[in-house]
This record gives structure tokens, C-alpha cells and sequence, in this order.
């Protein structure tokens, strides 16, 4: 399945406390939970005021779905075309 990072605009978001993000996240979860084996959340990495996630999902089409159902932003949807990764040996393209 294509994995996608989404980049969402949540002013604010990383001085929100742990209360706030997991009501956001567990919503997401269950919204995810309806939708079917078509999407799967991997993590997220929250900065100043943005967020950043990472999913698999059969189109970038599931992922605006998933976003209007939640009601969260999903404002750049981009497609991973490679990976890179380091390890012991140097680096690694996927």
C-alpha cells in the first residue's frame, strides 16, 4: 500500500498538552477504524505549528476522507517515493 505524509497546520499544536492530542489522536483512531483496511496511521511528529503524518492508504483521496471526517486539516498530501535510511553500514535507499 502507497505511504503518504501529511502535512496538516494546527497553530499551536505543539504547545497543546497530552490531554488535548490524545482526544485528537484516539478520534482519529476510531474514524480509522470505520474506514477499513484501506488506511493505517504510522506515527506523527509534531512541531511548532504543524503536523506531521505518516499513513498508508490505498489514494491520497482515503486520506482527504479521513481528515473531513475527523475534522482535521490536511493541508499537503505527498506521496513517499523512496526511503532512506542509516544503519551500521552507511546508508540505505528503499
Amino acid at each position: 500500500m502507497p505511504k503518504f505524509v501529511i502535512e496538516r497546520e494546527v497553530p499551536g499544536a505543539g504547545n497543546l498538552n497530552r490531554r488535548p492530542v490524545a482526544r485528537i489522536a484516539q478520534e482519529s483512531v476510531n474514524v480509522l477504524k470505520g474506514m477499513g483496511p484501506e488506511i493505517q496511521w504510522l506515527h506523527s511528529y509534531v512541531t511548532g505549528d504543524k503536523v506531521y503524518c505518516v499513513y498508508l492508504a490505498a489514494d491520497e483521496a482515503t486520506i482527504q476522507e479521513h481528515a473531513k471526517r475527523v475534522g482535521l486539516p490536511a493541508n499537503r498530501v505527498s506521496a513517499v517515493r523512496r526511503l532512506l535510511e542509516t544503519n551500521k553500514r552507511g546508508v540505505t535507499l528503499a
